[in-house]
């Protein structure tokens, strides 16, 4: 399998991760800002009780079904927050935002939504990848945040990283084989290579943890006999521009975008499922 340095080779893009954090910030310490800079992820994040994320549990397991009922299957709900209200309702959270917004400043674009939910002995994994290599943006300067909508931990698939690796900016990558069986297509070997041991990022459900887009990561397949869900928002700072079109499915969170160069799509007026 031949390897690639670079998923965009035709692009004129800076492929280096850029430390993040305010002068002031709210939520974040100045000591968490400074591992986040230096180990790539900060965790966990307290967001919603468990009452909270009950009802958001409940919220997701009736999307669920219309969206298999529609013929997708449980990783195609990508983007739903042009759609569905209650995505978007999650996606712009302020308790979500004010933990991004001392790390990405005042401005805080929304790029991208994906729910990732590893049945129980569906045997998907996700193999070790940058996120930086899938998207065609510039500067890099994006923030990962993941939301756990149910418990995660080793048995049902949590995500593991590798510590530092960000620093190393873009590394090899391979496109993935189908006997991976991984939700993505492409795989970093020997992570082990460019940073510390993983780490894995255990959370109870309403937590969430944050990563850079440069940071390597992973998780490994559901063995448990419980679902491991997850919601992943992609946000990033007004500064950043896209290529090939990965500006039309934002959202403008706060702050503002004078230049146009980023969708702001409105809340939706309901729970639409688009077809497949």
């Amino acid at each position: 399998m031949r390897r690639q340095k670079d998923a965009f080779p035709e692009l004129d893009r800076v492929k280096k991760f850029f430390p993040l954090g305010i002068e002031n910030p709210q939520l974040l310490t100045k000591a968490q800002i400074d591992q986040y800079n230096d180990q790539g992820y900060f965790f966990p994040c307290d967001i919603f009780n468990a009452k909270e994320i009950a009802g958001i549990r409940d919220y997701f397991d009736n999307l669920l079904l219309k969206t298999t009922a529609a013929g997708w299957n449980s990783y195609e709900i990508v983007n739903w927050h042009k759609h569905c209200r209650g995505v978007y309702d999650l996606v712009t959270n302020s308790r979500i935002l004010d933990y991004v917004q001392d790390l990405l400043g005042e401005t805080l674009i929304l790029r991208h939504s994906h729910f990732f939910a590893k049945l129980p002995g569906d045997g998907k994994r996700v193999s070790w990848h940058q996120d930086a290599s899938y998207w065609p943006l510039t500067p890099s300067k994006v923030v990962s945040a993941w939301l756990a909508i149910d418990d995660v931990d080793v048995d049902n698939g949590a995500m593991q990283v590798i510590p530092g690796s960000h620093k190393n900016a873009q590394v090899a990558f391979e496109k993935s084989s189908e006997t991976e069986n991984n939700v993505l297509n492409q795989t970093v070997h020997h992570p082990e290579k460019y940073g510390d041991d993983p780490v894995l990022l255990k959370l109870k459900a309403g937590q969430m943890s944050l990563h850079s887009d440069w940071v390597l990561h992973g998780s490994e397949p559901n063995i448990s006999t419980r679902r491991r869900c997850g919601l992943a928002m992609r946000f990033l700072s007004s500064d950043v521009r896209a290529y090939n079109g990965w500006n039309k499915h934002s959202i403008v969170c706060r702050g503002s975008e004078p230049t146009g160069h980023w969708a702001n799509h409105p809340r939706p007026k309901g729970e639409l499922i688009p077809p497949k």
